[in-house]
């Protein structure tokens, strides 16, 4: 049983054979990993930044625009990009469909965790600044901002790692990213290995990615 076993998952002769395919799948997992990360932490800091000035309507849009997005799984969402879009004529890859759908995700995820540390700034810093006759916007950026940004980043840092790691719903829609290349070689090789090494490599990957964000909390968390 132990060589059966060792034939089906660590068979090292299709190993080799779909080797270059991971290595590539690998690297597309990471362009889209880093755009989703900056397109959805940007746009969520953007987000939070305008409902700090407390326009009613346009609050509400934003609002629900994070309601609904945090509501629906990733997978619904690509799924919508991918198939539905192109009954009206939009039309897109299916990289650009996981981009933007995990980026969207994000970016509500981000806008909530940024607005909460906007509120946890206690209002004697807003008073303060403007007494000294800083304008509304000054004390946002220069003063609230730098704050909120500390307090935030160990919950924005487990949730984006959280998010980035849904890059393997891409398979759904044919992204050469890891899982598929993975699928692909189960596919051809009846053998289970390429699906091992998609493990390996996905350990590789996000393993750094977790030990990172774990200094990162421990060194930025704020500390009363």
């Amino acid at each position: 049983m132990w060589n059966k076993f060792v034939f089906n998952y660590f068979n090292w002769e299709v190993m080799a054979q779909y080797l270059p395919k991971m290595v590539e799948g690998f690297f597309l997992t990471i362009q889209l990993a880093l755009a989703v990360v900056v397109t959805g932490i940007l746009s969520g800091l953007f987000l939070a930044l305008i409902r700090a000035f407390r326009l009613r309507p346009i609050n509400f849009i934003i609002i629900l625009f994070v309601d609904v997005l945090r509501a629906l799984p990733p997978l619904v969402i690509i799924i919508m990009f991918y198939f539905a879009l192109p009954s009206i004529g939009i039309r897109m890859s299916g990289f650009v469909a996981t981009w933007l759908s995990l980026s969207l995700v994000l970016t509500a995820f981000a806008e909530e965790i940024f607005w909460a540390g906007i509120l946890a700034i206690p209002k004697g810093q807003w008073e303060a600044s403007r007494s000294t006759g800083m304008t509304f916007v000054q004390t946002l950026v220069n003063v609230v901002l730098p704050q909120a940004v500390r307090i935030t980043i160990p919950p924005l840092t487990n949730r984006t790692i959280a998010i980035t790691k849904g890059t393997a719903l891409g398979a759904v829609v044919a992204v050469g990213e890891i899982l598929n290349q993975a699928q692909t070689g189960l596919t051809f090789s009846y053998n289970a290995s390429p699906l091992t090494m998609g493990a390996i490599a996905y350990l590789i990957l996000f393993f750094p990615v977790v030990t990172f964000g774990r200094w990162v909390e421990t060194r930025f968390a704020w500390k009363r």
